[in-house]
């Protein structure tokens, strides 16, 4: 449209009644062209992303048990959120066009399925030392559920994977399916003799003595002999804040591997059957019990696995989703209207983050110049 000008109302009455509403149209548009306050950090396509979306989920990133990362550190996970939102905000009003936005039922659905892990006062602790809201938990999901029912519709639904590409893959990486050793792939429940403020099964059950975690593990054993499923009970009471969500799944162990444990340990392992669980088990001052899921005997893996062609499977159309995925991201950028005015502040300031309009918060808070510090 050209300059914005001064003296165009001066001049006004001097042009012709279609250069006077062009004129007038350039104007609107310079002023629509100036820049927003400090607080947004982007515009999508007329909708603005704000400062305190940034933070608050640059919040619920950082680890509570660790010191803040460096400013440029903090100020580069910023910007790969700014980046998300934005992606997200493009994916959502296209879902909109669609019709379809995630459900309430659906967001309610994977709201009880994230809290499951917690107890209410654990869970509300979380969401406390992060300053987040339920309200802000649940407004995510929606944009999460809704952003992966376009990638399923667009992206996804593209994907297939032959038997002849299968068969390529297992040729081309013979050796990948040729195991060295023995591997045993172990669940376990685990209980400790000590309290532990992070801990994460679903029933929030903790024995805080050794008496008491001795008659729970007993207990737990009995239970698993009567019949009760070994992977619903270390999700509701295993003490192990890695595997119990799991239910207590390890993987696949290879044997040299158990070598690093007791010795005791390693016969009772390689002594069992699949299925098969062990009694309570003393190690490293906690009680455990061991199921044996499965055992794979060392050699070649044959492309006439179920195992084998299943994994070849699941690795094929892992990078076909990720190749198609950031070839329609890219595509949906290009058709959209997004101005990104923090990555523009950060170029122009040398790496500075960019001052709130807000009033400023003391040393170290959210929405300052530095990380916010940790709980």
């Amino acid at each position: 449209m050209g300059n914005c000008r001064s003296d165009d109302h001066a001049r006004a009455h001097r042009l012709p009644a279609f250069l006077l509403v062009a004129t007038l149209l350039a104007g609107a548009a310079c002023r629509s062209q100036a820049p927003p306050g400090p607080d947004v950090w982007a515009v999508v396509n007329g909708k603005e992303i704000r400062r305190e979306e940034v933070e608050k989920l640059y919040r619920s990133q950082l680890a509570l048990d660790q010191p803040p990362p460096p400013h440029e550190q903090a100020l580069s996970m910023k910007l790969a959120i700014l980046d998300e939102l934005i992606n997200n905000e493009i994916l959502l009003e296209r879902a909109r066009k669609l019709g379809m936005e995630a459900t309430d039922g659906e967001v309610e659905d994977k709201f009880i399925e994230m809290k499951a892990p917690y107890t209410e006062e654990e869970f509300q602790r979380q969401l406390r030392e992060r300053e987040l809201t339920v309200e802000d938990l649940k407004r995510d999901l929606r944009r999460q559920l809704t952003v992966q029912k376009v990638f399923n519709r667009e992206v996804f639904s593209r994907v297939s994977v032959s038997d002849q590409e299968i068969a390529e893959f297992y040729e081309q990486n013979r050796e990948q399916f040729n195991v060295r050793e023995p591997q045993y792939r172990i669940a376990q429940i685990v209980v400790t003799p000590r309290p532990d403020p992070g801990l994460r099964n679903r029933k929030g059950d903790d024995a805080t003595t050794d008496a008491e975690a001795r008659r729970k593990a007993a207990s737990l054993l009995q239970q698993i002999q009567a019949g009760a499923d070994f992977n619903q009970l270390a999700m509701d009471y295993s003490e192990d804040p890695t595997t119990a969500s799991t239910g207590g799944d390890l993987g696949y162990i290879p044997e040299s591997a158990l070598n690093n444990t007791d010795p005791a340990v390693k016969r009772i392992i390689t002594g069992m059957r699949p299925g098969e669980v062990s009694n309570v088990v003393g190690m490293g001052g906690t009680y455990r019990i061991f199921k044996m899921v499965a055992r794979e005997a060392a050699g070649q893996r044959q492309l006439e696995d179920v195992r084998t062609k299943e994994f070849i499977r699941d690795t094929l159309r892992n990078r076909k989703e990720q190749l198609l995925r950031a070839a329609f991201l890219t595509i949906a950028r290009e058709e959209a209207r997004v101005t990104n005015y923090l990555a523009r502040q950060v170029l122009e300031s040398a790496g500075k983050l960019p001052a709130s309009s807000s009033p400023a918060p003391a040393a170290g808070a959210p929405g300052g110049t530095t990380p916010p510090p940790q709980p």
